[in-house]
């Protein structure tokens, strides 16, 4: 059975060590690790236009603080 899933995704989430990560939605390891949250947003932007996903920046608290939609939007905002 084939189950419809939604749009591929990357995260920017703290790393509980220190710095921030850029990670594939569902995935465990890091794509990428970042000293500051700046560094790590404009890399997970550079990926997330390149392989068309969504992005979603966390907060320190894990709240999504905001999303760039690099994907296929159905529908896409005219102007």
């Amino acid at each position: 059975m084939n189950m419809k899933r939604g749009p591929a995704t990357h995260h920017i989430v703290p790393n509980p060590k220190g710095g921030w990560d850029l990670k594939r939605g569902g995935g465990e390891r890091a794509t990428s690790h970042h000293e500051t949250k700046r560094e790590a947003v404009d890399a997970g932007r550079k990926v997330s236009r390149a392989q068309g996903t969504e992005l979603r920046i966390q907060n320190k608290d894990g709240r999504i603080a905001g999303s760039d939609s690099h994907g296929g939007d159905p529908y896409p905002p005219k102007g």
